[in-house]
């Protein structure tokens, strides 16, 4: 079975793979629970330097930190299953965590705030208010109803097929004020017209799979 973690580890960090060369605050592992589970779900090998070198857990007390992270510092709980391998006399965990049908999950920070992430690549990203608002309405029973008037044909005539636009420069392409704009895009990326793309810490907005069934 050795063959199965070192395959792992020779991927690398990417979108559904982080390492950890270990847990020493269950706050920390709670944003990557958070940003896994808001995702599509993805593995954390502890035990492992962010360059793949294996190092080893050196206590138990590590399988504690992963529970208070899933338990204690996420909200709501996180699912996870741990599993705990040896390779070359060194123990490694790793910790499955799998998409949520119940977004958004958030994670406390030090300073005591309930905060939301999502998995970019190889990186954790604050979610921002439109994303929370979209994972919200998504939840709510009854379908999503959306307007099709005049505001949202000036966004999807502005709106890329690639790269994006910030919010700023769509509000300012479109003439429609942050506010609406927002409160707009929500629905829009609910029913897949337009998609949110995090990149550099700042989200764009693009046109989705969805368009041409509106465009």
């Amino acid at each position: 079975m050795a063959h199965y973690i070192k395959n792992l580890i020779e991927q690398g960090e990417h979108q559904q793979l982080d390492f950890k060369f270990e847990i020493s605050d269950a706050r920390k592992i709670a944003k990557t629970f958070s940003a896994f589970a808001n995702t599509q779900g993805g593995k954390i090998l502890v035990g492992v330097k962010d360059n793949g070198v294996v190092s080893g857990i050196r206590t138990d007390e590590e399988v504690y930190m992963v529970e208070s992270a899933a338990h204690l510092f996420c909200k709501p709980l996180v699912k996870y299953r741990i599993r705990k391998w040896n390779l070359e006399g060194k123990w490694i965990l790793e910790i499955t965590i799998p998409e949520s049908r119940n977004k958004p999950h958030y994670a406390k920070s030090g300073e005591g705030r309930w905060l939301a992430y999502v998995r970019v690549n190889d990186e954790n990203f604050l979610a921002n208010p439109v994303l929370l608002n979209v994972w919200k309405l998504k939840r709510r029973p009854g379908g999503i109803f959306i307007r099709y008037g005049p505001k949202e044909r000036e966004i999807l005539k502005v709106l890329p097929e690639k790269n994006g636009l910030s919010i700023k420069e769509l509000a300012k392409l479109s003439g429609i004020r942050k506010f609406y704009l927002e409160k707009i895009l929500v629905r829009l990326i609910s029913v897949g017209v337009v998609e949110i793309v995090f990149t550099d810490h700042e989200a764009y907005y693009r046109q989705g799979n969805m368009y041409e069934l509106t465009g």
